[in-house]
């Protein structure tokens, strides 16, 4: 039997460890963790709606009507009106034809990865994926072939060497690096190849492109360019559970064939509803997007003076690299004794080598809080390694 206890000491002694934090009452920049109230700079919550007064009672108002629990897969019994509104309102928000409600994003990744290859087929994957696509890509059992991260030219060449059937697929925003892929240039590979194009806009959805409606359309791609969109709730939009918007003809298959979609217990109608809720405000209310972004270049500005090395990122995720797996926990440590939350991020979910704090900014934060986050990394540069510095910039 495997010495589970030893190899967790030895995650300890890389600085691998990972630890749960107990978060009391709800997602906002000022939260209780551990009994600490600290300032939250590493949510998702990128719009500030995960604690939205109308979102919330657009919930209380749903309860009453749907009821609690799915209590059933979507083809059993628990495909719910809620369900069906929700799913609809999506494909209007995503210009798309069709959409489909999963419980996670995890799922979704999973569900229509391995639906839509398999044995005999070739998936290609940016390397920096998230771990979820990963997951679909080996749950396929089909070939998988990964491209240099961004890299449209070697992703080409690979694509002009393969028959069968061909699955591209890659995240819009990248999760770590907060970068956008190369999407324009990855439709015109995939179209002049015959291969299916998935993107998966977790971190675009709500934030990117006209009216928040992603990357996808902020690249001005169509659903015959980009069949395949994937998104998810719990970020942006602030609720709960993850979509996948298409073809109709791809939808249905996918009703057929995910495994994911097919053999789980549909999410609570009410957070469906919710979720219309939260999509309607996203739609309307460009000012949170407009604050964001000025947070974002406020921030990244205000960094590189102090010497940060920061991610060629222009969305939320403003990852500040470290490299050493113990620097960056002890750069996360000591913001956090200052009353700033910022996760330390290590191998395997980043590169060997490229452990970062992964600063995410919200349109809930003010510009006094974001102050705040950068004073302390004011008090905090000496405890970078070498590598990691570069000379304050006057201002």
């Amino acid at each position: 039997m495997r010495d589970f206890a030893l190899e967790i000491e030895q995650r300890k002694r890389d600085g691998l460890y990972r630890s749960r934090r107990l978060v009391s009452g709800p997602q906002k920049p000022e939260l209780v963790a551990d009994g600490a109230e600290l300032l939250s700079f590493c949510s998702n919550d990128y719009l500030g709606l995960a604690n939205h007064a109308g979102n919330m009672k657009a919930l209380r108002d749903a309860l009453p009507v749907t009821g609690l629990g799915g209590a059933a897969s979507h083809l059993v019994c628990g495909h719910h009106d809620a369900h069906h509104q929700l799913e609809q309102r999506l494909a209007a928000f995503s210009r798309r034809s069709s959409a489909l409600f999963f419980s996670t994003g995890y799922m979704a990744n999973m569900g229509v990865i391995s639906a839509l290859a398999g044995r005999g087929d070739t998936i290609f994957s940016d390397r920096l994926n998230h771990a979820s696509i990963i997951d679909g890509c080996i749950l396929s059992r089909a070939r998988v072939r990964r491209y240099g991260h961004g890299d449209v030219a070697a992703l080409e060449r690979m694509l002009a060497e393969t028959s069968g059937h061909k699955l591209v697929v890659t995240d819009g925003v990248f999760s770590m690096d907060g970068d956008i892929a190369p999407l324009r240039e990855l439709a015109r590979v995939c179209k002049a190849h015959d291969a299916l194009l998935v993107v998966d806009d977790a971190h675009g959805i709500g934030v990117l492109g006209p009216q928040g409606r992603g990357s996808v359309l902020e690249a001005e791609l169509s659903e015959d360019e980009v069949p395949v969109l994937i998104g998810t709730l719990g970020k942006a939009v602030g609720t709960s559970g993850a979509f996948v918007a298409g073809p109709e003809v791809l939808m249905d298959y996918l009703v057929q064939k995910a495994r994911t979609y097919i053999y789980t217990t549909a999410m609570p109608p009410a957070v469906a509803l919710a979720s219309c809720a939260s999509i309607d405000l996203i739609e309307r209310d460009d000012q949170r997007r407009v604050h964001l972004e000025a947070l974002i270049a406020r921030f990244r500005s205000g960094a590189q003076q102090l010497g940060y090395q920061l991610m060629p990122s222009h969305t939320p995720i403003q990852p500040i690299m470290v490299g050493d797996n113990h620097a960056a926990l002890a750069l996360s440590r000591a913001l956090e004794e200052q009353g700033i939350l910022v996760t330390a991020i290590r191998p395997p979910t980043v590169p060997e080598g490229e452990a970062r704090l992964r600063v995410t900014l919200s349109a809930a934060h003010s510009e006094a809080q974001l102050d705040r986050l950068l004073q302390a990394l004011a008090q905090c540069r000496s405890l970078l390694p070498e590598q990691a510095a570069r000379e304050p910039v006057a201002v």
